[in-house]
């Protein structure tokens, strides 16, 4: 008989399971300290057997933004340290990704003319991009955090939403190569300074609408926070900037659609604010159990995560401590920063990842279905490294066999680190786990190029295929840096298909859309059979391509494309031909076919 581990755990008081070390010694500033490891120069890297590699061309791309974030050797505030999104968004629907980057912003300001924007680079389809940020009136300052993008108001044209510490804002698509500050007009204005952080647009009563979630960090007032020298705050013997243990959570935000280009903030009345106050940084939603409802899932700093299931009727249920998706194997709570979804052992449930803080590992929960979610970090190969500290993440095929690999971006959030010998650098070294097609990952961080081998102070990853060459590239926004653009290069020749949905009865972007892909694999016994979904927002802070990609191995067709739309509809579509991207439209089949040339 299976384990429940849901009804076990309803029979437990929530508040017993919580307790840490960090929240012991909150006030100190502390987080968990594990044992000490040792600082050790980059391994060398290995013979690249992978048959792909990964190479930063932001540089030559003309990706030449420098992200400003905070102090750059210490930190006052914690609010320095978190980081930025980017998105791979295709916002002038020519059918290739551009890319959106969040700024920040410093304590001491900048002097009239100078300050800091977010930037957005529109694609050349010669692998080199264009600032236009000017141009389309994103040239906005501040404490910028997340980004997602969604269709909120169905006219054809991706809409743009930034959180902020402060104001958020939502900016509309005219389609035009332009966009409008819409966010008092669109009912989003806040009474109060919030510290916003990830986000998703997401269709939860499935009216055909995209309502928008926001995650909330700390309430944070800079006017009374405190600094490092006030415990003292410290990490390992260092002072560093305080928190989140001994500060305040903060409450995560529902605003309904009302479908006439306004939104309502439903936060109490959908029961998501019955949630304790928590850290909430990367959103990801999905239909976790199959039933037809996006459900939302927040990882959470240094407290239990969530899982909001949805319950049909407007209203959230938080399981997540009961369905195993909370804590650690252990039953501790962990600094959840980054979170994505897939299916990497094709059992037709979307699993989860999450990226956790120095010291721990990163998370790997495994859906059993039925709202029951197993660790099996460890077990599938992903509890070797500990000292790294992640924040993007996300399962995708980096060769395209059919079967999802997992990549993490790290790097640590005190600056202050570089004086310990005993710990990582501030700077660190991505992670690159390939799925054996066994329920195990090979770590092949080492074998897979300079775009994963070189340390980077990363935040913020995107995921998507920006040269449209049928393999999927990342995009990462780094702390006080330059962005990456991390091209991925095969010669293994595998095949692939991606899916760009149009809803009709549903939201216009497909946001919430599941699609099985079935197709014959050469020297695999069985068809393989892959799901996904369309989402917004994801990783940390960050928005991934809308196009939903399959990689598909050797095989010479699709034999079954199957879309179950959020308005319920299904459709099936029968021997597609491969590497091409297929546009979707609900109710009428394949709109159209994009076929690009190899580059």
């Amino acid at each position: 008989m299976q384990f429940d581990r849901r009804n076990f755990l309803k029979s437990l008081s929530r508040s017993a399971l919580v307790l840490s070390f960090d929240q012991v010694f909150g006030a100190l500033g502390l987080r968990g300290q594990a044992t000490p490891v040792a600082k050790a120069e980059p391994a060398p890297a290995k013979e690249n057997s992978l048959g792909v590699s990964f190479v930063d061309v932001a540089r030559q791309a003309g990706l030449n933004a420098k992200t400003i974030f905070g102090g750059v050797k210490k930190n006052k505030y914690l609010l320095e340290t978190t980081g930025c999104g980017v998105a791979f968004y295709d916002y002038d629907n020519d059918g290739w990704l551009d890319i959106f980057l969040v700024n920040g912003w410093r304590l001491e300001g900048f002097p009239k003319g100078e300050e800091p924007t977010c930037h957005l680079f529109k694609n050349n389809r010669d692998g080199t991009f264009t600032d236009v940020t000017v141009k389309a009136g994103l040239a906005r300052s501040g404490w910028g955090q997340g980004v997602c993008i969604g269709d909120y108001d169905n006219d054809g044209y991706e809409d743009l939403f930034i959180s902020y510490y402060g104001q958020n804002a939502l900016y509309h698509n005219n389609g035009d190569g332009t966009f409008s500050d819409v966010t008092g007009k669109a009912g989003l204005t806040q009474k109060t300074t919030r510290w916003n952080s990830g986000c998703a647009f997401v269709d939860y009563d499935r009216d055909g609408h995209l309502d928008l979630f926001v995650a909330n960090y700390i309430d944070l007032d800079l006017k009374t926070a405190p600094v490092p020298e006030s415990g003292p705050c410290l990490y390992k013997g260092v002072m560093v900037a305080c928190g989140p243990p001994g500060l305040n959570g903060s409450k995560d935000i529902l605003y309904h659609n009302n479908g006439d280009g306004t939104f309502t903030d439903v936060s109490e009345q959908s029961g998501i604010t019955k949630t304790a106050s928590t850290f909430g940084l990367g959103v990801l939603t999905a239909d976790f159990d199959e039933d037809g409802w996006p459900d939302i899932y927040v990882a959470n700093d240094s407290t239990a995560s969530a899982l909001f299931h949805n319950l049909k009727n407007g209203r959230f249920e938080d399981i997540a401590v009961a369905a195993g998706a909370a804590l650690s194997p252990d039953g501790k709570p962990q600094a959840g920063m980054g979170v994505a979804a897939g299916d990497y052992d094709h059992d037709g449930h979307l699993d989860i990842v999450k990226t956790n803080f120095a010291g721990d590992t990163h998370s790997l929960y495994h859906n059993l279905g039925n709202d029951n979610f197993d660790d099996t970090t460890f077990q599938a190969g992903l509890g070797l490294n500990t000292k790294y500290l992640g924040w993007g993440c996300g399962f995708f095929d980096m060769d395209n066999d059919g079967w999802l690999d997992i990549l993490i971006c790290n790097g640590h959030v005190y600056p202050e680190v570089e004086q310990l010998r005993t710990e990582a650098a501030y700077a660190q070294r991505k992670l690159l786990y390939r799925n054996l097609h066994n329920g195990h990952f090979d770590d092949v961080s080492m074998q897979a190029g300079p775009g994963i081998s070189t340390p980077a102070p990363a935040r913020g990853a995107a995921f998507g295929d920006f040269d449209n060459d049928g393999d999927i590239d990342i995009v990462v926004n780094c702390v006080n840096d330059l962005p990456q653009l991390i091209r991925c290069d095969s010669s293994i020749g595998n095949h692939w298909i991606k899916v760009r949905t149009i809803g009709t009865k549903s939201n216009r972007s497909g946001i919430g859309a599941r699609i099985k892909c079935v197709a014959r694999i050469p020297g695999v016994e069985k068809p393989v059979e892959q799901v996904d979904e369309v989402r917004s927002g994801g990783s940390y802070f960050s928005q991934n391509d809308l196009r939903v990609h399959f990689g598909l191995g050797k095989a010479s067709k699709v034999d079954l494309l199957q879309i179950r739309w959020p308005s319920g509809q299904m459709e099936e579509l029968k021997d597609l031909e491969i590497d091409r991207v297929i546009h979707l439209k609900e109710g009428q089949g394949i709109l159209k076919m994009d076929v690009f040339k190899k580059r």
